[in-house]
């Protein structure tokens, strides 16, 4: 049976996430000091790229949702959405989630709490 409200809660979860990863990207470069102008890059494309992918991880989602959420492919864009942010969930846990920072806390629960939204809406 599918819920749409779990649907529409584990998309929007994903992409509120994705968008707070944008926002604080130059002070999380500047919390490195003094590193080289490409680790400043490399640091700052890997967070907007975290950020993006939970966006459109949200969006496609969400999109899927509105156009038919019944159809094979939407059932199937549930599965690898959940499973990509379970991935991302268990790397947040052995990473991000040992730095004395709250937001990289909690990543893993955020992750893990969108990407059961979505399977409990979309799947069971």
């Amino acid at each position: 049976m599918i819920d749409l409200v779990l649907l529409y809660l584990g998309a929007a979860l994903t992409i509120l996430w994705g968008i707070a990863h944008l926002f604080p990207t130059r002070s999380v470069v500047r919390g490195f000091g003094a590193i080289s102008a490409d680790n400043q890059r490399i640091i700052a494309m890997e967070w907007i790229v975290e950020g993006v992918s939970l966006i459109f991880i949200g969006t496609l989602v969400a999109c899927v949702t509105f156009i038919d959420p019944t159809s094979i492919v939407s059932k199937a864009v549930y599965l690898i959405s959940a499973i990509g942010l379970i991935v991302l969930a268990v790397v947040s846990l052995f990473t991000g989630f040992k730095v004395n920072f709250l937001p990289f806390r909690l990543c893993p629960f955020i992750f893990t709490a969108s990407a059961l939204l979505i399977l409990a809406g979309g799947l069971l």
